[in-house]
């Protein structure tokens, strides 16, 4: 693909900082894709190169990530201000909590009367909220890292540890049947053309190349998905079966996850 859009030191910079892959890696997966940045990451892993899959917490790059529940434990929020403010109005999104009012100002009001003041732009750039009979919330490295994780009832200390979980190996959903179809198609595609660019695979029938990427794509939900994540505390379980080891009937509703940088 010829490109038409200039690829800067700052954005081969970022590629690198993002996948680990080399310089003039990044800068040729770059100029493959028109500077389209995740196409970018795809590009390298269909080269064969160990990249994290796409997450959806690359957006916020700085500032802090605030996590809070309600009194009652049956609400989170995540967001990067005034979770005091979320949590008293329960609001539900970030335009709603724009036009709360904290001391008699908007949030929005106080937002820019802070960009005034400092000359750079700050505001709620990421904001998550999940209701459950249970919700933990878990803080990670001077604020930023923040995650949220829905039970179906209350158990502090098992909350506690799954939020740990998911902040430490980030899985990508709850299980295999959760995560998305476009996820589960994109590691599709990245595996089957990583084997036919493989000269080992040349001249394999199509079946046999499908039956091979789906056993690949298996060993994905293992590694990405929570509850088949080997648990942290202790890899000789899943974190599957870490919660029946609480209680049979335990299970993860969902989470969210939202990092700096």
């Amino acid at each position: 693909m010829s490109t038409t859009v200039a690829i800067t030191a700052a954005d081969i910079n970022k590629l690198r900082q993002a996948t680990g892959a080399g310089m003039m890696d990044c800068r040729k997966a770059l100029t493959e894709t028109n500077g389209d940045f995740e196409a970018a990451i795809d590009w390298l892993r269909k080269q064969g190169q160990k990249v994290a899959a796409k997450r959806s917490d690359r957006e916020a790059k700085e500032g802090v990530i605030l996590a809070k529940t309600s009194a009652d434990n049956k609400t989170g929020f995540i967001i990067c201000s005034i979770t005091d403010a979320a949590v008293a109005n329960n609001v539900k999104s970030a335009e709603e909590l724009s036009e709360v009012s904290v001391n008699g100002a908007k949030v929005a009001d106080l937002i820019n009367d802070k960009l005034a003041s400092i000359g750079e732009k700050i505001g709620i750039v990421r904001f998550e909220r999940i209701e459950a009979p249970y919700v933990a919330s878990y803080i990670h490295g001077a604020n930023r890292m923040g995650v949220l994780v829905g039970l179906n009832k209350e158990t502090v200390e098992a909350g506690k540890d799954v939020a740990m979980q998911i902040a430490a190996m980030n899985p990508v959903a709850v299980d295999a049947d959760s995560v998305p179809a476009e996820v589960v198609d994109r590691e599709r595609a990245i595996v089957v053309e990583t084997m036919k660019a493989d000269p080992k695979m040349e001249g394999k029938p199509e079946e046999m190349i499908n039956k091979i990427a789906e056993g690949k794509l298996n060993a994905f939900f293992k590694e990405q998905t929570l509850l088949a994540q080997p648990f942290v505390k202790d890899s000789g379980k899943s974190v599957g079966d870490y919660l029946k080891s609480v209680d049979g009937s335990l299970k993860v509703t969902e989470f969210k996850r939202v990092a700096l940088g």
